[in-house]
């Protein structure tokens, strides 16, 4: 199997378009003849990036300045997207926060759960009935490594990408055969440029330089694995380390420890 053959009128779509991975997947997406329609909170940020990529790539880009975890601005996007011909979807917006889940924002966790969930459902379940009619489509879900296990400091975020990781394997399941592939992207550490050692934060000084995977690169092997129709595309040596010890090692051994380490980051 292969992503869908960019046609004039069908768009890829890409969340969270405006920095890191999505950025990425938009220019990885124009380079390869795909339109987009590219959606996150920085409309400005955005039509910049949509100018580069039609000059470079002779491609169509729209931008939907949205927040995804706002339900009224949502259901706009929700309509617009059931009503055309989306080719590629590429659930990539989510935030993450650190620290001990009672002394965190309600109202911010409760953003971050409709980000990172409902808002993924929501797009998902608008385009999939075009893309089974048409018996082709693509659907990216950015998950992560850290919904492989429980995260002490980390519970929100760690629980909402389980649900995106779960979700994602098990929509492809149901999808076998219609023509509509989906593959799960679970990354580590992803650094979109080096930090200047002045401003590095907690989050650069704990993970060697090693150990980070670019944006740029993490786009193409999780582009290359849709294409491919993988299950799941899990780039860098971290996520790799942490997918193996979400599924074999002891939750009771592994929660304290992973909690220790995401705790310094709650600390900064």
């Amino acid at each position: 199997m292969s992503l869908p053959n960019p046609t004039p009128t069908a768009r890829a779509v890409v969340t969270g378009a405006s920095s890191g991975i999505g950025e990425a997947l938009a220019a990885d997406l124009a380079s390869r003849g795909h339109s987009l329609l590219l959606v996150a909170r920085r409309g400005d940020v955005m039509e910049e990036l949509a100018a580069e990529l039609r000059t470079a790539h002779g491609v169509e880009v729209e931008v939907r300045a949205c927040d995804l975890s706002d339900r009224e601005q949502r259901s706009a996007l929700v309509g617009e997207l059931a009503a055309r011909e989306i080719s590629v979807l590429c659930n990539n917006a989510g935030i993450a926060t650190f620290g001990p889940v009672s002394e965190l924002d309600p109202a911010y966790e409760r953003a971050q759960v409709e980000l990172n969930v409902v808002a993924v459902h929501d797009l998902t379940l608008a385009v999939l009935p075009g893309m089974i009619a048409r018996k082709s489509g693509a659907v990216l879900m950015v998950g992560s490594a850290a919904g492989n296990m429980p995260i002490p400091n980390n519970a929100t975020y760690a629980a909402s990408k389980a649900f995106v990781n779960t979700f994602s394997e098990s929509l492809r399941g149901e999808l076998k055969g219609t023509g509509v592939n989906v593959t799960l992207l679970a990354p580590g550490p992803v650094r979109t440029e080096t930090p200047d050692p002045a401003e590095a934060s907690i989050v650069d000084k704990l993970v060697p330089d090693f150990l980070w995977i670019s944006s740029e690169h993490t786009a193409k092997v999780s582009l290359d694995g849709l294409a491919d129709n993988k299950m799941r595309v899990v780039p860098g040596l971290i996520s790799k380390a942490m997918s193996v010890a979400g599924q074999y090692s002891p939750r009771a051994v592994v929660a304290p420890i992973v909690g220790t380490f995401y705790k310094k980051l709650g600390d900064d």
